[in-house]
């Protein structure tokens, strides 16, 4: 790969002919139209996220003359660039001087064509360090990766996107990375992330791929659409509203594909659901709420999902205690089970360590984790209890 340094550039001459698309958050083109600011295998424009501080401080360190780092363009063609690193330092710069945001002054906030004609004259007569480099799209992408190891660092779903660049991604960012999405604040309830950060898009495909997102990128890199990703996202989120009439905070970034695949099959009555899933939600006992939409699902065969409150260690001690000083005094096992089973184990005085504390009636036909449904029973016998 080819590489020189161009000093010279101004900010007026990068941000000639500037066009930032609000609706995909991302620069388009500058340097005339000779360069395209963010190509496909670039990540969404984040800089204006957390209150836009970042792309605040680009604008402050041009007025402060502070050296904004080196910035690389690729070269494609005779006179055609794009940007390999520092799309988000230039993004902030052209959407500054386009005035898409401001920046504070002294508790005021001020947009480029409100500041005095000096510091607007600081910001555009600017020059920027700028690495042109030359290459085949293997060695320039994996420049890409080397250049974004500082400052916020790539995700995985990024690294992807840029390396399997396409027509494929690009129908995909604008779907699933586009924060202007109508269907954003739907998907939200039941995917965490931001479209930005390449969250969603990351989920549908993983969802989509069974967990395979690289290899389903691969195969699908040169598609001109992108129906079968849409069409199963879809799928997952329609049928999740369905099931569960109430949205909950801890059904954002619950395994919706896997549980889509395990039981779209079934057939539910959301009204039912929805009683359940609110008597659990009740239910002093249930420890992890996020578990309680699975052991819905499932039929509430599986307690272990919601991480049930456990008898304490004074409880245990306690009706051990008592148990131990009733089975001595009728000369007898200490374990019920024990007691009233073969001859083997029938008299045997089990240590406190060598018992495991158990739920007369068990939790999930009502019984309550309190010291009058505690028994305790050797660890053989409670295990085999189960959920009886």
């Amino acid at each position: 790969m080819k590489t020189h340094l161009i000093k010279d550039l101004t900010v007026a001459e990068i941000c000639d002919g500037f066009v930032y698309n609000e609706l995909e958050g991302k620069g388009l083109f500058g340097l005339g139209g000779k360069l395209t600011i963010q190509p496909e295998y670039q990540r969404n424009y984040i800089y204006a996220d957390a209150g836009g501080k970042k792309e605040q401080a680009v604008i402050s360190s041009l007025l402060k003359k502070y050296p904004l780092g080196l910035i690389y363009f690729n070269k494609v063609d005779e006179n055609k660039f794009e940007v390999l690193d520092g799309q988000q330092r230039i993004t902030s710069i052209g959407r500054f001087v386009t005035n898409k945001f401001s920046i504070m002054d002294n508790g005021n906030p001020k947009y480029f064509d409100s500041l005095p004609a000096d510091q607007r004259a600081i910001i555009l007569d600017s020059t920027l360090l700028i690495y042109v480099c030359e290459g085949v799209e293997t060695e320039i992408k994996e420049w890409f990766e080397t250049i974004n190891t500082a400052g916020v660092e790539i995700n995985p779903q990024e690294r992807l996107n840029a390396f399997y660049s396409g027509p494929f991604v690009t129908l995909a960012k604008a779907e699933f990375s586009n924060s202007q999405n109508a269907n954003i604040q739907k998907w939200s309830a039941y995917v965490k992330g931001s479209a930005n950060r390449q969250d969603f898009l990351e989920r549908a495909l993983d969802w989509v791929s069974k967990g395979k997102i690289a290899d389903y990128m691969s195969r699908h890199r040169k598609d001109d659409n992108i129906n079968e990703l849409k069409n199963y996202f879809n799928s997952v989120i329609d049928w999740v509203s369905s099931v569960f009439i109430d949205v909950e905070n801890e059904m954002c970034g619950l395994e919706w594909g896997r549980l889509y695949e395990t039981y779209h099959t079934t057939a539910y009555n959301p009204a039912e659901v929805s009683t359940k899933v609110q008597a659990l939600y009740a239910d002093p006992y249930v420890r992890n709420k996020k578990g309680i939409f699975e052991y819905v699902l499932g039929g509430s065969q599986s307690p272990n999902l919601l991480d049930v409150r456990v008898f304490d260690e004074a409880t245990k001690r306690t009706v051990y205690t008592v148990q131990t000083k009733k089975a001595q005094a009728k000369g007898v096992s200490n374990c019920p089970l024990c007691a009233s089973g073969p001859e083997a184990n029938k008299h045997k005085i089990w240590k406190l360590a060598e018992m495991d504390a158990d739920h007369v009636t068990a939790w999930s036909k009502g019984g309550g984790t309190n010291i009058k449904n505690c028994q305790m029973l050797c660890k053989t016998h409670n295990r085999a209890k189960g959920n009886r």
